[in-house]
């Protein structure tokens, strides 16, 4: 065997050994939306601002007390929750089951990456708001921070597959979960309910980087 091979070949197995044994906790996200000041206001009201429910694991980001309904070709899904701070786009983010009950096919994004995604109604207590686009699948994905991104020798943007729920019934492989390293946030696999399910996971569940 090619000797520059064959180091590259065991300088892989002892990435992946040493990725393996740090575990990653998962966080799994229910269907949410983000949403911009001016359609807070349009949907809540002029007078009114996001109130916060209770701080979510990534920095400066929570769940909020207010909730819309979103409405699609087919169906509606009641009481969706935002996620503040506003932002500077209006997303909403849903599971493939959520979408096939709405009657649109999202495709599978990071967050903000709204080009050609089917747009929705949102209604809420004080008015409605058409998006031309904005609903999506969330592409699963792991947060990092700068010195999280080091410890598993991870780069921002870079693909992995990750091992859920290990030693269970329900072990499960994930490919292709994309790697977010920034300041801005702290470690934690983001799944959607379904994801999780299928992995027989709950909140703070670890998985591994295989």
């Amino acid at each position: 065997m090619d000797e520059r091979l064959l180091k590259e070949i065991l300088e892989d197995l002892k990435l992946r050994q040493e990725r393996s044994s740090l575990p990653v906790p998962v966080g799994i996200s229910n269907r949410h939306v983000h949403l911009t000041k001016e359609d807070f206001k349009a949907l809540f009201g002029s007078d009114c601002d996001d109130t916060q429910l209770k701080a979510v694991k990534q920095p400066g980001q929570y769940a909020c007390n207010e909730r819309v309904t979103v409405e699609g070709p087919k169906g509606a899904l009641k009481d969706v929750r935002m996620i503040g701070p506003y932002r500077k786009y209006s997303q909403v983010e849903v599971s493939l089951g959520d979408a096939r009950r709405l009657g649109v096919e999202p495709p599978i994004r990071d967050s903000g990456k709204l080009d050609n995604s089917p747009g929705v109604r949102l209604v809420g207590p004080r008015g409605a708001v058409t998006l031309r686009q904005g609903i999506i699948l969330s592409k699963r994905h792991i947060h990092f921070n700068l010195k999280e991104g080091a410890a598993y020798k991870v780069k921002d943007g870079q693909e992995v597959r990750v091992l859920c729920g290990r030693g269970t019934e329900r072990e499960a492989i994930f490919e292709r979960v994309l790697c977010r390293v920034s300041d801005a946030y702290s470690l934690e696999l983001h799944l959607d309910v379904e994801e999780a399910n299928a992995a027989g996971l709950k909140n703070c569940d670890p998985a591994y980087i295989v």
